[in-house]
This record gives C-alpha cells, structure tokens and sequence, in this order.
C-alpha cells in the first residue's frame, strides 16, 4: 500500500502538522506526526497501530482516532480529521483530494 501524507495548517493558532499514514500487511494504520503544536504532538505519541476500518468507519464516540485526540483541548482541531483522511488514502480507500475550509 502506498504512504499518504497530509499537510495541516491549522489557522489562527499557526500550528503546521504533517501526517504520514502508512498501512502495513494487516491493514492496520501506523501514523507519523510531526508538528509545531505541543498538545498534537504528546496525543499522537500515544496511537499506536489501528486497523484501518476503526479508523475509517466507525462513528466519532468510538472511533480510536477521536477517542485518542480527545485529550486536545481546542475541539475545532482539523489535525484529528486530517488523520482520518491520511488513513483513508493510505488504505486505498479513498482518492487524494485536496479538502479545506474557508470564511466569507
């Protein structure tokens, strides 16, 4: 399976993250995290592998990758979603498409 890679800006706060999401023979997801925010940074430490479809397909409450971003405390933090997208594309489960968000 092929890496995929997402580059968060995440706004107001000036906080760059790059996600790297790989999937291995199991199809669990392994995540590398590098960003400028403190709080991303210990979060990400603590996901281990996940399979790619409890990353992907269940709800938000019991999602592994919410459940461990739980611990941010700005609820409006893309890096979760970003990882979900990462993992979705290094799964081969969805194409590479640019998303964002922007105000009026």
């Amino acid at each position: 399976m092929a890496d995929a890679t997402v580059n968060v800006d995440a706004g107001v706060c000036r906080f760059k993250t790059v996600i790297t999401a790989s999937m291995d023979e199991n199809m669990d997801i392994s995540f590398k995290v590098k960003s400028e925010c403190p709080a991303v940074r210990a979060v990400c430490k603590e996901i281990g592998p996940v399979p790619v479809f409890d990353a992907i397909a269940k709800p938000f409450t019991e999602n592994a990758v919410y459940s461990a971003c739980a611990e941010l405390e700005h609820v409006s933090c893309p890096v979760p979603c970003a990882m979900i997208k990462a993992a979705e594309a290094a799964g081969e489960l969805a194409l590479k498409k640019d998303v964002s968000f922007s105000f009026e």
